[in-house]
């Protein structure tokens, strides 16, 4: 073993430059797992540490409607400390010097006791801003909001009939991230200075919370399981600590995972480049392998030498890995941070995820190295006569012992981190056919280059590019792997780019070709006209309008609602059966939906018959989630008054669309004399025209609130473009690896090309034509991956774009020219600094060298 070690340190000293650059293919991928999982870990430490900050309590409980007695005396008689709120969306408005309207804003109002949050608190700019809302007449604003409007301590805005003066800047609630400020600002106001606001009349979309806090040692769990079945049947909806916990950290868990794989993936294809270095290290030394077999050594010294060096090469790049990965988990942290609904005071470095990385990388290098070095055994003492390469041996036990344990072992890694097999399974497939989908790609980039130069058509590009070609095919070129590493790499930063694109395309189709931008809702029933004759007088009249009746599923066919949500096998989401149905009523269908099955019913004439059936058409999803279908009866309670129903038709909706949409739609001639409230739809062109309309309306109607397209594109762009950010750092480690795997294989094949550019230069060539040459096969290697990746990214995207959110793909040109020119770049820039030296050496100092 001493010899063995010896001969091997003394070996890899001679080689000590191509080592190191191998040890590098692998520390981008064990880095991208230290990171993700000791930042997993910090935030799992830090919503153990800040569960009930989480929630602001012990207990919330939530209902859609204003609590009735029936429900005050309920939750009087729960017991513990309570603090009521009330949070509901308004338009927010700033006043200018004339009492008119300047700006305004969809904004999240949350009304609140002065005893909530119970755990965890409010921050606020300055400290102590919230004591101030106490008086009545202040609120806290976003901070973010503040600064959109310009706004500071002291100057006065308006939420419905009320003028409130700004006490300060919200920066953070419990339980809630600053990605949700980015959608809908948030106003923090007391319960009791919203009272002559005029904010919550009849139809007010709004969400009435009691917050509760308990004795210490109360089992709340235990509570809240005792008390299910009597919130269902006074339409209320609990929260715990522990369920917030287990949501929180299951989304953690999700998104975690999702970053561990990507990571996986940089260092499996970094594993694999440290395997393919050493083997190209490995058939340069041949010889002196036969050498040794000739002086007595046996068949296992080369291989225990080779795979001592391989060993050594996993475990260096592996601890710097992960030693660089503890020290960019800060890196990445800060830019989830805004997602996270607690505050991180830190990030401490988890030794033990870090040191998990390291042992991942070494057992998984390893065994990519063991597999193609196993050939080392059947070198020959003849090969010191023949150079001829050792065969692998199909029947080679040790080769398949070798191979299946680094395909369970990948396989084994892979279902750890995605948290199951079914995930672990799935992602590994989609992976594997990436992969395979790439090498076909370039496999055939390269088939029909040559048939294109064998059929003569480039022949009249310059020499110098033909050969630069040519080399694309050379023997051992490995192009097709090298095509793999950077493709991958392109392939995973434009999927990302096509899915945000996807998913404001999504949105952007909803306001193109003149369709409405611009939603009215909480219009009350004498309003209508009110409103109507103004947008008229705009000049963006009302495009449509839909009035919305409040109501309950009782029964769903021959069962009530209680008996289905006891039913555990009924499979039917307790969602769909719990909720408060909006719907509406009209004679035809919109233009933002289709029957797609039975008869659509526009009128219905009651005959004053007991248990008289209305013909109703419900969304084709519900249905589903419902499992009904058509001929099914539906029992309602329309607010105390209850409606059979039986379904004739089923719509498919086009949601996305700034529409008045429903899951249920009445017939004209049953609904109309039920209480109400409406929902209009208008479009302003210009900008400064739908501000006007904002402005407005809302000085006119102080209740309306108006939801703005254009502004909530803007926000979700914003958020993508945060979340895109965090997975894009991961992603990157994958080209990094890509690029460093390139440079080792360009490295082993240096003195092919040396030798190549000798012989070259020999029969006549220029340096020039030399230079040339190489450039062209960097580029058009380049060329290749970035595009063998964009091809998979679009026709990937492309069918995430027809079937998931079902809108015409928006090609990403500029980020596609962009990658692919990156790939271009670097590939260039590594190639020519991994073959340094080869061009500027003369052809006879070469051959004096080679003897």
């Amino acid at each position: 073993m001493y010899f063995l070690l010896k001969l091997a340190w003394r070996d890899g000293l001679a080689s000590r430059g191509r080592l190191g650059l191998t040890a590098l293919a692998i520390v981008a991928g064990v880095a991208a797992l230290a990171a993700t999982g000791s930042l997993a870990k910090n935030i799992r430490s830090a919503i153990d540490l800040e569960a009930r900050a989480l929630l602001g309590a012990d207990l919330v409980v939530e209902s859609r409607n204003a609590p009735d007695k029936e429900i005050e005396t309920y939750l009087h008689s729960l017991g513990g400390e309570q603090a009521r709120e009330v949070a509901f969306a308004s338009m927010l408005a700033v006043p200018d010097s004339t009492g008119g309207v300047k700006q305004t804003r969809l904004v999240t109002v949350r009304a609140v006791d002065a005893a909530y949050p119970f755990y965890g608190s409010v921050t606020s700019l300055p400290n102590g801003a919230r004591a101030e809302l106490a008086a009545g007449g202040t609120v806290l604003l976003e901070e973010t909001l503040m600064n959109q409007f310009g706004l500071g301590k002291g100057d006065k805005v308006r939420l419905g009939k009320k003028e409130f003066q700004v006490a300060g800047a919200l920066l953070k609630l419990p339980g809630e991230s600053a990605a949700v400020a980015m959608l809908s600002p948030r106003v923090l106001v007391s319960r009791e200075g919203l009272d002559g606001a005029g904010l919550l009349g009849p139809g007010a979309l709004a969400r009435y919370r009691t917050h509760f806090k308990f004795t210490e040692g109360t089992d709340v769990e235990a509570l809240a399981s005792r008390e299910r079945n009597r919130l269902r049947k006074l339409h209320l909806n609990a929260d715990t600590v522990g369920e917030r916990k287990r949501e929180l950290g299951k989304a953690m868990e999700n998104v975690g995972s999702f970053l561990s794989l990507t990571g996986l993936v940089a260092l499996l294809l970094g594993a694999i480049g440290v395997a393919s270095a050493m083997h190209a290290l490995v058939q340069r030394k041949l010889a002196t392998v036969a050498v040794l077999r000739c002086l007595g050594a046996g068949s296992g010294l080369g291989l225990g030498v080779f795979m001592a060096q391989g060993l050594a090469v996993g475990l260096a790049g592996s601890a710097a890995g992960a030693l660089l990965g503890a020290g960019l988990q800060a890196g990445l942290g800060a830019l989830v941070r805004d997602f996270l609904p607690m505050a991180m005071a830190g990030f401490v470095i988890r030794w033990d995820e870090v040191a998990r990385a390291g042992l991942i990388g070494v057992g998984l290098s390893g065994l990519c190295i063991l597999v193609p070095l196993l050939a080392v055994r059947k070198v020959t003492p003849l090969a010191v006569l023949r150079a001829v390469e050792p065969a692998a041996g199909r029947g080679d036990v040790w080769r398949w012992a070798a191979g299946t344990a680094l395909a369970g072992l990948v396989l084994g890694l892979t279902v750890w981190l995605a948290g199951g097999w079914r995930h672990g399974l799935g992602f590994s497939g989609g992976i594997l056919v990436a992969a395979g989908s790439l090498a076909l790609l370039a496999l055939g980039l390269l088939k029909a280059m040559k048939w294109l130069t064998r059929r003569g058509l480039l022949r009249s590009l310059p020499f110098a590019v033909r050969q630069g070609l040519a080399n694309l095919h050379r023997p051992g070129n490995n192009t097709v792997r090298l095509v793999l590493a950077l493709g991958l790499g392109a392939f995973l930063l434009l999927t990302l780019s096509y899915t945000r694109g996807a998913l404001l395309g999504q949105l952007k189709v909803a306001g193109d070709n003149e369709r409405p931008n611009l939603l009215f809702f909480d219009v009350q029933d004498d309003q209508v006209g009110a409103l109507k004759a103004k947008l008229d007088a705009l000049g963006t009249p009302a495009r449509a309008e839909a009035p919305i009746v409040t109501m309950r599923l009782a029964r769903l066919k021959d069962r009530r609602v209680e008996d289905v949500l006891k039913d555990k096998t009924s499979g039917v989401p307790s969602w769909t059966l719990r909720r408060e149905y909006r719907s509406s009523y009209r004679n035809e269908p919109s233009n933002t939906e289709k029957i797609v099955a039975g008869e659509w019913k526009g009128t219905f004439s009651a005959t004053g018959a007991e248990n008289e059936i209305v013909p109703v058409s419900v969304e084709e999803g519900l249905a589903k989630q419902l499992k009904i279908t058509l001929g099914d009866e539906l029992e309602w309670d329309v607010q105390g008054v209850t409606i059979h129903s039986r379904v004739t038709s089923l719509r498919k909706v086009e949601w996305q669309r700034m529409s008045p949409n429903f899951f249920v739609l009445f017939p004209t001639g049953v609904l109309e004399a039920a209480p109400k409230f409406y929902v209009l739809a208008a479009r302003a062109k210009e900008a400064e025209l739908n501000a006007k309309v904002q402005r407005e309306v809302v000085a006119m109607f102080s209740n309306i609130s108006v939801l703005d397209l254009g502004l909530v594109i803007e926000s979700l762009d914003t958020v993508f473009a945060k979340a895109e950010m965090a997975v894009r750092f991961i992603a990157l480690f994958t080209l990094a690896t890509g690029v460093v795997v390139l440079a080792g294989a360009l490295a082993a094949g240096r003195d092919q090309r040396l030798k190549e550019a000798v012989l070259l230069r020999t029969l006549g060539a220029s340096a020039w034509q030399v230079s040339t040459a190489l450039i062209t096969e960097l580029a058009a290697l380049g060329l290749l991956a970035g595009a063998a990746g964009a091809t998979l990214a679009l026709g990937g995207g492309t069918a995430v774009a027809w079937q998931v959110f079902g809108v015409a793909p928006v090609l990403p040109f500029e980020s596609v020219a962009v990658t692919v020119a990156a790939v271009v770049a670097l590939t260039l820039t590594t190639g020519l600094a991994a073959n340094r030296g080869v061009l500027g050496r003369p052809p006879l100092e070469v051959l004096r060298a080679e003897g």
